[in-house]
């Protein structure tokens, strides 16, 4: 085991994450808004999202397979934030749909070509002991940025008024702050796996051929899981829906990140003793309390504690998950010196 658990690497990365996150989020009160007044309709903004996640998901796991091809990470972090940066901004240029579509996919692929390679250089970082606190202090700092994000829209917001699209130039700022950062990584030798054969943007799915069970049954479990969860606009919804104004549903989601960032490192450090397995589970019975709870709502006060208990499953899930699934493939795995290496998620 390593006496020095967050090294240099793990904190660039974590700061990385914070300062996105303040990009991101910083729009999450503004982009419904600014989307219908350039002639999105909901169903059509649902469609938006939909198309942009999906890229985004099928990306992550081709632009991972690249990068173990290679045998570099850092590249794709570097281009993959980069291109997230560059999109934000642009998408204030022209208020067309294809526009904003092109631009939002664009966004969503950075995300793919960066999170695979990002997650694999945490995990290269630590032990498998405390890969739950690594990814724990992980996410809590970008939780952080989730919470700093939507509180800089709402004071810019007080004071000019309908500047939808000022705002979103503005996020050039903290993207341009991440991509720099990125340059002050030192990203460790792999040696590239030579023999992978090489494919298309789908091949990545070759690996479950000669995935560990473990790992099988795992991403299984969180397929469906992630095919039956409902979206967090729908709780925010809910909030609305029980008489919040629009000022207290950001505020409530603020707290929500706010709670979420507070228990990430803590419930991640829990997790590398008792083990992932248990305290996912738990995380899940507290979803499952949250969403029993939203069905009996009656006032203010119980919409916070429900997104209090919502934020302390989220650190209980997220940052376990990615390290859960980083202790079914140990690295030695994934390149070993014999040259007999195999395709593995990054």
């Amino acid at each position: 085991m390593r006496s020095k658990i967050f090294t240099r690497t793990i904190w660039m990365l974590s700061f990385i994450s914070l300062f996105n996150d303040i990009g991101s989020e910083i729009l999450i009160p503004v982009m419904p808004i600014y989307l219908k007044t350039i002639g999105f309709t909901a169903l059509w903004i649902g469609v938006l999202e939909g198309i942009a996640e999906a890229i985004a998901g099928i990306s992550k796991g081709y632009f991972g397979k690249l990068s173990d091809e290679r045998g570099r990470r850092l590249p794709f972090v570097q281009w993959g934030y980069a291109l997230s940066a560059l999109s934000k901004p642009l998408m204030a240029l022209f208020a067309y749909p294809a526009w904003v579509l092109l631009i939002r996919t664009g966004d969503r692929l950075g995300k793919g070509l960066r999170t695979g390679a990002r997650d694999a250089m945490l995990s290269d970082e630590c032990s498998k002991e405390n890969k739950g606190k690594v990814f724990g202090l992980h996410r809590a700092m970008d939780t952080v940025g989730a919470a700093i994000g939507p509180v800089l829209a709402i004071l810019f917001l007080y004071y000019y008024p309908g500047e939808y699209k000022t705002l979103f130039l503005l996020t050039f700022i903290p993207g341009a702050a991440v991509v720099a950062l990125t340059f002050f990584i030192k990203e460790k030798k792999l040696a590239p796996v030579v023999n992978l054969k090489k494919g298309n943007f789908f091949s990545f799915f070759l690996y479950w051929k000669v995935a560990p069970a473990e790992f099988k049954k795992l991403v299984t479990g969180l397929l469906l899981f992630t095919l039956f969860n409902s979206s967090d606009v729908f709780l925010l919804l809910m909030a609305k829906s029980a008489g919040m104004d629009d000022l207290h549903v950001i505020g409530v989601y603020v707290f929500y990140n706010l709670v979420y960032a507070l228990f990430a490192y803590p419930l991640g450090s829990v997790a590398d003793r008792i083990g992932m397995k248990k305290m996912f589970i738990a995380g899940l019975m507290l979803f499952v309390i949250v969403y029993t709870g939203m069905a009996f709502l009656q006032n203010e006060w119980m919409m916070y504690v429900l997104f209090f208990i919502y934020g302390i499953y989220a650190a209980a899930t997220d940052g376990v998950s990615k390290a859960w699934i980083a202790n079914t493939v140990p690295s030695a795995e994934l390149l070993q010196p014999s040259g007999s290496m195999q395709a593995a998620p990054a």
